[in-house]
């Protein structure tokens, strides 16, 4: 890692299309607030967004009404396969400290064998697994943000697979003390199995910066 040109920066969200419709799972652009590269020797060999979850409730329930605006949900990380060790971990740890003061919510889908090490990696607190569930879908998988109102989509209806739910908060000490008293989950250890990995082989095209 030392002996390579590594960096982290924040990019535009439109650089991380390419990455997010062809080369990770859910094959969708989600919100996306926050975005960042990961270049090594210069070129972009990952992506990392943030946006503002879909659920309000979701957002109300972590810490509470007061502190809704300030949830956020790490919705993508994606990266070329055969980096150097370590290089995700250095990547989301550095995300993390580029970020303002958040409260951030991020999954790792059982239905991918994902348990989420990454997270676990970079200290993130395990809160257990949300439900099996369907909902209301559309024809082509866009996201209920998204769905033009004068339309029924009930004939859609679509799976939602259990994942496992991690938390993270950035800002000063003294913020993420207050925010995790007021944390209504309650953390547990962190799961283990075996992580089997999606088919990422797909190469975007290069892009390089000039820093």
């Amino acid at each position: 890692m030392k002996n390579l040109n590594i960096s982290v920066c924040s990019i535009k969200a439109k650089e991380t299309y390419e990455w997010l419709l062809y080369k990770h799972y859910a094959k969708r652009i989600p919100s996306i607030s926050y975005a960042f590269g990961l270049y090594i020797d210069k070129n972009l060999n990952g992506v990392c967004t943030i946006g503002k979850p879909a659920s309000s409730s979701l957002c109300i329930g972590l810490c509470g009404e007061e502190n809704s605006k300030y949830v956020f949900e790490l919705n993508r990380l994606c990266v070329n396969d055969e980096l150097p060790k370590n290089s995700l971990s250095f990547f989301v740890s550095k995300v993390l400290k580029k970020l303002p003061s958040l409260i951030l919510v991020s999954y790792a889908d059982k239905a991918q064998n994902h348990n989420g090490y990454i997270y676990q990696a970079t200290n993130w607190l395990y809160t257990g697994y949300t439900k099996e569930r369907t909902d209301i879908g559309s024809e082509d998988g866009s996201h209920s943000r998204h769905y033009d109102k004068s339309l029924d989509y009930k004939e859609y209806r679509k799976f939602r697979s259990s994942k496992h739910r991690y938390i993270y908060f950035t800002g000063t000490k003294r913020q993420r003390k207050k925010w995790l008293s007021s944390l209504n989950y309650e953390i547990y250890k962190y799961p283990k199995g075996e992580n089997l990995r999606y088919d990422a082989s797909y190469k975007p095209v290069i892009q390089r910066t000039l820093f």
